[in-house]
């Protein structure tokens, strides 16, 4: 899955308590989806996921929820409210289901409100009220915002790589550079994540190893100039985790630091959960 774009600077238009987040299930629902994704992404045509994935999504198991403005007139019922969307799909591996939770966006002036921590929590819900007990994604381990709110703000944890898993995309994100990507694993009923929604914090897992995210990454990757630096990063941390995946180590948290640099926290994981 990937994340929207970093932080904009534009003023936030609703607060929290202005959106909600409700299944989507039409036709013009599932074409607002495409908008949002061609906006948020940059992406061409042939990138973007079509209107029928959508609706394949919704009826064969998985997952479609919109998160809509409800301060705007026409509240959650006009979909010029829609303001992000999160789609997933079913998936069955040694004798269990899960869900792949591909795509996820929110509109630039919404970001930094926790719309996505919204629909992420909407889609537990879901997903436990189907006795399904894993949600997983990807996401870029280059993007710092969307590895602190997958590891730290949702719990979940990372133990296997994939080199240029998309090949090359047209999105703005990429800039060219190898679509790499870490899998999130949100094990819903786990130590970790019920003691995080619970408490705001997770139990303590002691690092024993960390890589960090230089927070000029944004920067480099998006210059002629600077890209030879971002594919360095890339290329050095690609190496030093899967090196740690290989002996054991899972990403188990992550940390930021003032000036905007970010570091994967690894360690040996202490609950048996895999499928």
């Amino acid at each position: 899955m990937s994340e929207a774009k970093t932080p904009s600077k534009s003023t936030p238009q609703a607060a929290p308590a202005d959106i909600a987040i409700r299944p989507l299930d039409t036709l013009d629902a599932f074409a607002r989806c495409v908008e949002l994704q061609l906006e948020v992404w940059g992406f061409a045509d042939s990138d973007a996921v079509p209107r029928r994935m959508f609706v394949v999504a919704h009826k064969a198991g998985g997952q479609v929820l919109g998160a809509f403005d409800t301060a705007r007139s026409g509240g959650a019922d006009g979909l010029r409210n829609m303001v992000g969307f999160l789609l997933a799909l079913p998936g069955y591996r040694n004798r269990h289901s899960y869900l792949h939770s591909h795509m996820m966006a929110v509109q630039a002036p919404y970001r930094n409100l926790g719309i996505a921590r919204q629909m992420k929590l909407a889609q537990r819900d879901d997903a436990l009220a189907r006795r399904i007990e894993l949600i997983e994604w990807t996401f870029d381990p280059l993007e710092i915002k969307n590895s602190y709110l997958n590891i730290e703000r949702l719990g979940a944890i990372s133990r296997r790589y994939v080199v240029d898993l998309y090949g090359m995309t047209s999105s703005d994100l990429q800039n060219g550079l190898p679509s790499d990507r870490l899998y999130a694993e949100w094990w819903l009923n786990s130590r970790r994540v019920i003691t995080l929604l619970d408490k705001g914090t997770m139990p303590h897992i002691t690092p024993e190893q960390m890589v960090e995210v230089p927070g000029a990454i944004y920067e480099w990757r998006a210059s002629d100039i600077g890209r030879p630096l971002a594919i360095q990063v890339q290329e050095r941390n690609r190496e030093a985790l899967r090196q740690a995946f290989a002996v054991g180590l899972s990403v188990t948290g992550y940390s930021r630091d003032v000036e905007g640099n970010g570091a994967f926290e690894l360690a040996h994981w202490d609950e048996p959960l895999v499928y």
